[in-house]
């Protein structure tokens, strides 16, 4: 798909796409939950779509409307030999621990970028967790033959925090109660808040200490009949958000400011830029700040922002830092390597088309900002995350913004370019 973003000033109010993070979770829960789960507010990306796809293959039956997904459960029943992630690094990473609680042989498989991030943890932890497994030498595809047996572990969390959710959604569900997950160098800790908000919601008790040890804890009887709401989705957000302060005003709708969720740290980059932010109860409004005294708008500043916690932030970051005057550091690069392109060099190449100067050194990376916005074409990378963020770049730019492969918004926020054409933006999908 071939998408034309044409400069243009936004107007209105959107709401936030589902969290495809809070999304996949709740379907992972309702699978392990022995009932009947409700799902409102559910996801339609197409990694809420594996989602669901792989829970009916781990035995779950799923009935689909607009406003609510119903799922009956009795626990993991493949149905199967094989489940399939699609292009989900959480799905994967979570659903495959949850997968060797069968004693069934199963083939855990995935598509495009997938096939090529680094799976070794579970090559590492299956055989004392009593799991056989098979590997393309720490790649998908992946065999496994269970039941996985709870026993007290150390992990590595300096990777991914997904490990440590699929690990932690498994341990529960057993039930098993003596024992205890030791994690060292945990990064992504806000993401491990969330997957510990929708087991407790559920019922489950797991509480950690320092995010360094995690214990399983009795707990009443989960009840037959669960309602789980899946809340907006800050890391989609973020683009509309960082629209507002290049091309607004606009009100983003359906945030929960108390969220769990990492990217909510978009609120003080945008501060930190010298945005325009007025929080009100049904939505947070964003746009260019004006001077009080002439009112004309005021140039953006250049920000430091530490996203080690939030590396899905990155590109709508290097899309507000273009337009902040001066050079802008965002630290945590190294977190970038492993997603759907490695994301420092795929955001310094496809920005310098737009005439942006972006220097990786070590653990930073620097966004020369404040010159204009180039009109070019780009290509996504087949990265949702990048396709995004060159959309946003172009509101402000001397021209035209041409996105090949633009279709890779489909894994995290399907109706991204209409939304943006609901709020006043012209843009040509092809």
């Amino acid at each position: 798909m071939r998408v034309i973003v044409y400069p243009s000033q936004l107007i209105g109010a959107q709401i936030a796409p589902a969290s495809k993070s809070s999304m996949q979770r709740a379907c992972a829960a309702a699978l392990l939950h022995k009932g009947k789960t409700i799902i409102t507010n559910p996801g339609h990306s197409n990694d809420d779509l594996a989602a669901i796809d792989v829970i009916q293959k781990l035995g779950a039956d799923v009935a689909i409307n607009n406003a609510t997904i119903t799922v009956t459960s009795n626990g993991v029943h493949p149905v199967g030999p094989a489940m399939n992630c699609g292009e989900s690094g959480l799905g994967i990473r979570m659903f495959t621990p949850i997968a060797a609680l069968s004693n069934q042989t199963i083939s855990i498989e995935g598509k495009g970028s997938l096939v090529k991030r680094p799976m070794h943890f579970f090559d590492e932890i299956f055989p004392s967790l009593g799991v056989a497994i098979k590997s393309q030498k720490g790649f998908l595809p992946i065999e496994i033959k269970g039941p996985l047996q709870p026993v007290s572990i150390t992990v590595d969390g300096s990777l991914s925090s997904q490990f440590l959710t699929g690990l932690l959604m498994a341990y529960a569900a057993t039930e098993v109660y003596d024992t205890e997950i030791k994690v060292l160098d945990l990064k992504s800790k806000p993401y491990i808040d969330l997957t510990l908000g929708v087991l407790n919601a559920f019922g489950w008790n797991v509480k950690h200490t320092n995010y360094e040890s995690f214990k399983f804890y009795s707990h009443t009887p989960l009840k037959p009949l669960i309602e789980y709401a899946v809340e907006g989705d800050w890391s989609g957000a973020a683009f509309l958000l960082v629209a507002g302060a290049i091309a607004g005003p606009l009100k983003v709708k359906g945030l929960q400011l108390d969220s769990t969720q990492a990217d909510k740290k978009i609120i003080s980059a945008l501060i930190s830029a010298n945005a325009s932010i007025t929080i009100e109860s049904d939505g947070i409004i964003l746009g260019p700040n004006k001077n009080i005294e002439n009112g004309m708008q005021e140039k953006l500043n250049a920000f430091q922002f530490d996203a080690t916690d939030c590396p899905d932030l990155f590109p709508p970051l290097v899309a507000l830092a273009s337009y902040c005057d001066g050079v802008s550091e965002i630290k945590g690069v190294s977190r970038l390597a492993h997603k759907e392109s490695d994301r420092g060099l795929t955001l310094q190449a496809e920005f310098a088309k737009l005439g942006v100067t972006i220097i990786l050194s070590e653990d930073v990376m620097q966004i020369h900002g404040g010159a204009e916005i180039k009109s070019a074409v780009v290509f996504s990378q087949h990265d949702h995350r990048i396709a995004m963020a060159c959309a946003v770049a172009a509101l402000g730019a001397n021209g035209p913004i041409e996105i090949t492969e633009a279709e890779a918004i489909n894994k995290s926020y399907t109706d991204f370019f209409m939304d943006l054409q609901q709020l006043g933006a012209k843009v040509d999908i092809e």
